[in-house]
């Protein structure tokens, strides 16, 4: 079994930081040798910032099977998934029960569980319009992601740096970041999926309110574990957290 992480708007595999190597030891399969982590980029993005960014959350699952096939890694996997990506980690497990063996969605959100207004908090909306509006300027545009996903700021001129790096190297276009907004704010999803779920979601999220992992949470019968002060980008945040939740939930299961 393999374990894929899938990523939220714009961003891509390099965004994860160190969580793929923190995460490999922590879910092998003791007898059945190496258990494969790969960080997966959607349509749009990363490896494939050429391609068009489908507008809808079930073509990027489509998308992300193709790609899995071409590697030669068949399913069940395992789905580690956060914002966009959990949403299209969710339909995943809803169309194709039989691939998916668990799920650990962080700072997600999906229609009819939420309002817009909690996916998407309303006093950032301006933030996010002057943002698209300087979308080709690199370093500002990058520092203002981080003001709105990060709260740990001891290596912030490094990240954005690093950031700047990625986003030169494989440039998000304009055009596609509207068509994952677009797709991430009409996804719903209609049955909880079938396969053992965590939720995890950051108390100090500026974008999504936490209230929406936790309404996933009790809608789906599901774990869900709230860090108490992380950003939007929990994995950056606090990558040790994160590793130690879903450690503590494969053991339990």
């Amino acid at each position: 079994m393999s374990w894929i992480l899938l990523r939220g708007l714009t961003r891509e595999a390099r965004h994860w930081g160190s969580l793929p190597q923190r995460l490999a030891p922590l879910v092998q399969t003791t007898g059945a040798g190496i258990t494969p982590v790969l960080a997966l980029d959607l349509p749009g993005n990363g490896a494939f910032y050429r391609e068009t960014s489908p507008p809808s959350a079930r073509e990027m699952v489509d998308f992300a099977r193709r790609q899995l096939r071409a590697q030669g890694l068949a399913p069940p996997y395992s789905l580690l998934a956060m914002s966009l990506g959990g949403m299209v980690a969710a339909d995943w497990a809803q169309q194709h029960p039989q691939e998916i063996a668990g799920l650990v969605l962080i700072n997600t959100s999906m229609r009819p569980f939420s309002h817009v207004s909690e996916r998407l908090r309303p006093g950032r909306w301006p933030a996010l319009a002057w943002l698209a509006a300087r979308w080709r300027a690199a370093v500002p545009a990058e520092r203002l992601i981080h003001r709105l996903t990060c709260r740990q700021m001891a290596t912030r001129e490094q990240d954005i740096a690093a950031w700047v790096g990625i986003r030169q190297d494989a440039p998000v276009s304009a055009a596609n970041a509207l068509r994952q907004l677009w797709a991430a704010a009409r996804f719903s999803s209609t049955a909880p999926p079938r396969c053992p779920t965590l939720l995890l979601s950051s108390q100090g999220d500026q974008l999504v309110d936490p209230r929406c992992s936790a309404r996933l949470a009790r809608a789906w019968q599901a774990t869900h574990h709230q860090h108490p002060w992380a950003g939007h980008d929990l994995p950056h945040d606090d990558a040790d957290w994160v590793c130690q939740r879903i450690s503590d939930w494969l053991a339990g299961a």
